[in-house]
Parts: C-alpha cells; sequence; structure tokens
C-alpha cells in the first residue's frame, strides 16, 4: 500500500480529492493533507509519503520550491503539480526540476484519478528495479564469496552460469566438465561455497527466477524453464518453500 500527499489551499479540491478518489483501487492506504508549502514539507519529513500532488500557486512557499525540497530529501517520490493556465511556465520549470507529472485546472474526477494510477505505476516500477538491482548485486556477491584459493572457483562459476537453464546439470556434470571426480568436486564445492552443490543450484535458481518475475512477463513454466526446473509445479512448490509465497503471488504483491 501507498502514502499521498495533498497540497492545495482550497479546501474543496482536497475535499473532492478525498470523496471521489477510489484509493482502494489505486492501493492507497493514508492520505496526508497540507495548505502550503510549508507545511507540507514538515509533514513530508515526518510522514515520507510514496506520492505528493500538489497545487503550484501557495502561499509561504510555491508548489515548485516544495516540490525541489522534497526532491532532495528523498529523490524517489513521485510527484504531480496542479495548476492553472496562468502557471504553465511554472509546470515546465516543475518537469524540468524532476517533477513526475503535472494536470491543468479544472481537474475532473477522472483526470485525478488517472494522474494518480500514472504516480503509483511509476512507484512500482521503481520499487521492482530496485528489488531487481538487489537481488543482481546478491547473486554477484554470492558468486565472488567464497574461498578462491583452491583455483577452482571461477571455472565452476563459469559452468554455473552457462548450464543455469540446462535441467541436467548435475554434481556429476560439473565433475566431467572439470576433469574430476564426484567425490571430490562435492567436497571441493563445500569448501569453496560453505554449502552443498544442489542447496546452491536450488537458491540461485530461485534467486535468478526473481528477477523476471519483477522484470518481465514472462509466465511461470517459462521462468520455470529459462532458471533450469523441467518441472514446473516442482519449481512453484520450492519457490513457496524459500519465499513464503507462490510465484504468481510474489508477482501480484510486487505490483501492489
Amino acid at each position: 500500500m501507498y502514502t499521498l500527499l495533498v497540497v492545495d489551499d482550497e479546501p474543496i479540491l482536497i475535499k473532492g480529492i478525498r470523496s471521489f478518489i477510489d484509493f482502494d483501487t489505486l492501493s492507497i492506504s493514508n492520505v496526508y493533507e497540507a495548505t502550503n508549502g510549508e507545511e507540507a514539507l514538515e509533514i513530508f519529513k515526518t510522514y515520507k509519503p510514496d506520492i505528493v500532488l500538489a497545487d503550484i500557486n501557495m502561499p509561504k512557499m510555491n508548489g515548485l520550491d516544495f516540490a525541489v525540497s522534497a526532491k532532495i530529501l528523498n529523490p524517489d517520490i513521485k510527484i504531480a503539480m496542479i495548476t492553472g493556465y496562468d502557471y504553465f511556465d511554472y509546470a515546465v520549470a516543475a518537469l524540468k526540476s524532476g517533477v513526475d507529472d503535472y494536470i491543468l485546472k479544472p481537474v475532473s474526477k477522472i483526470d485525478i484519478q488517472e494522474l494518480l494510477q500514472k504516480l503509483v505505476t511509476k512507484v512500482q516500477e521503481m520499487q521492482r528495479s530496485n528489488e531487481v538491482s538487489k537481488l543482481v548485486d546478491r547473486l554477484i556477491k554470492q558468486s565472488d564469496d567464497g574461498d578462491d584459493s583452491t583455483g577452482y572457483k571461477e571455472k565452476i562459476q563459469q559452468e554455473i552460469d552457462a548450464n543455469i537453464s540446462n535441467f541436467d546439470f548435475s554434481l556429476a556434470y560439473l565433475a566431467q566438465a572439470l576433469s574430476l571426480s564426484t567425490s571430490y568436486l562435492s567436497t571441493l564445492f563445500k569448501k569453496i561455497y560453505g554449502t552443498s552443490f544442489q542447496n546452491y543450484m536450488v537458491a540461485t535458481r530461485l534467486d535468478r527466477a526473481k528477477i523476471l518475475l519483477l522484470s518481465t512477463d514472462m509466465k511461470v513454466y517459462e521462468i520455470a524453464a529459462v532458471v533450469g526446473f523441467w518441472d514446473p509445479n516442482y519449481f512453484s512448490a520450492a519457490f513457496k518453500k524459500r519465499f513464503n509465497a507462490s510465484p504468481n503471488q510474489f508477482k501480484d504483491k510486487s505490483r501492489e
């Protein structure tokens, strides 16, 4: 769920937004109010909303100055400006300052609903992108961690990366590729990675599946195949065991 800050010195506009906008559809749980930029900035610091809808022409601190200050505090905040035609140049300046969108008065219920939906979508896309970056960084860190004194770690990692989609990739397959015995490789693998080959491969494949669920529109069975699970049902069960949610539940939650 997301939170919204509405900033406008016209109480009727704020009341209209509160009365007529379907916040449940937008996954907005809390709506905060402010009547000028200075008040809005204090509320912004306290409650850290995900989305801001602000008028440009306001007393004490105008909407543009508020937006610039808010973006400094949180560059990821999604802000849209409400303005009249007389202040259109300010709206253009706001966009150049990092504001995400604007809307011209007079506004309708549909206008506001669609504008907020666009901002919510931007927040969702940003969150998915951030989560993907974290997962990629973690995978890189996992491949870099471990005991590299044996001289085999780079070769093992290359084989893993090359065979991530290979249903037949196994410890025996890897041992043959490296010209080692399976028993010796099993001991060597655990020394390097701190876990068994089977556990490492399942974890790595599931982490890569999370990235695909967040960043693509691939079907679950397609992702299962790409990360090396021949049985989509087994993939879903393994995913749920590791992340306490099925692949579809995880994907749906990321889009809320």
